[in-house]
C-alpha cells in the first residue's frame, strides 16, 4: 500500500495493482468446438466463457501441457459477458479502467495458520483472576448433555485466513497505462504479490 494527496491536500490510502496485460487464450461457446470424423462431439465447452492468461512463462519453464498457453495464471470468466465482442489473442490492459470507476476486487486473504477462538472468533476468554488457572484463552463449554455431540458450525479453533474474499465499491484513483498500474483506494485482500480478480 501507499498514499497520495488530492488537490485539497487530503491523504488517500491506495493499493498499487499491476493490472495486466492479459491475453484472451480461449473463447468457450455452448456449441462443441469441433467434431472429428468418427468421434463424438466435445461436450466440455457446453457453456459460454472467456479464458484469459496472465504473466508469460519463459520457454525453459514451460511444461508440455503449457506449450499452447504459456501463462503462469489461467482464469475463466462466465456469466453476463458478451463473447461476440472478443476473439482469441485480444489483449486486456488497464485502458479499460478510468479514474473514478468503482470496482470490486477478489483475492485470497492472508493465511494466519492454526488460531485459537480468541484470535479467530474474538472470544473474550475467561477471567484473569479469581481462581482461573491456565484457562485464559480457552473456548469454554462446547455443548450440553444433549445431544451429546458437538453441533456443526460451532465456533472453535482452527485454520484462519486463506479464504476467497471480495471487497466491493473500491474507487480507482489513478491509472498508469505505461506501467500497467492502477491505484485503488483502500486495501485489497491477499499478501503482497498475490493474484487478484478485478471486475468493473
Amino acid at each position: 500500500m501507499s498514499q497520495i494527496f488530492d488537490e485539497e491536500g487530503n491523504v488517500i490510502p491506495v493499493t498499487l495493482v499491476e493490472a495486466g496485460p492479459c491475453i484472451i487464450t480461449q473463447i468457450k461457446t455452448e456449441e462443441p468446438r469441433s467434431i472429428a470424423k468418427g468421434k463424438l462431439p466435445d461436450k466440455k465447452d457446453s457453456y459460454e466463457a472467456i479464458q484469459i492468461g496472465f504473466q508469460n512463462l519463459k520457454k525453459k519453464k514451460t511444461k508440455k501441457t503449457q506449450k499452447d498457453k504459456p501463462f503462469r495464471h489461467l482464469r475463466e470468466f462466465r456469466g453476463d459477458i458478451d463473447i461476440s465482442k472478443y476473439k482469441e489473442g485480444d489483449k486486456i490492459d488497464v485502458s479499460i479502467f478510468q479514474e473514478g470507476d468503482m470496482v470490486k476486487v477478489t483475492g485470497l486473504s492472508k493465511g494466519k495458520g492454526f488460531a485459537g477462538v480468541v484470535k479467530r472468533w474474538h472470544f473474550t476468554g475467561r477471567p484473569a483472576t479469581h481462581g482461573t488457572k491456565h484457562e485464559l484463552r480457552t473456548p469454554g463449554s462446547v455443548g450440553s448433555s444433549f445431544p451429546e455431540r458437538v453441533i456443526k458450525g460451532k465456533k472453535m479453533a482452527g485454520r484462519m485466513g486463506h479464504e476467497r474474499r471480495t471487497i466491493k465499491n473500491l474507487k480507482i484513483i489513478k491509472v498508469d497505462p505505461e506501467k500497467n498500474l492502477i491505484a485503488v483506494q483502500g486495501a485489497v485482500p491477499g499478501v503482497k504479490g498475490a493474484l487478484l480478480e478485478i471486475r468493473g
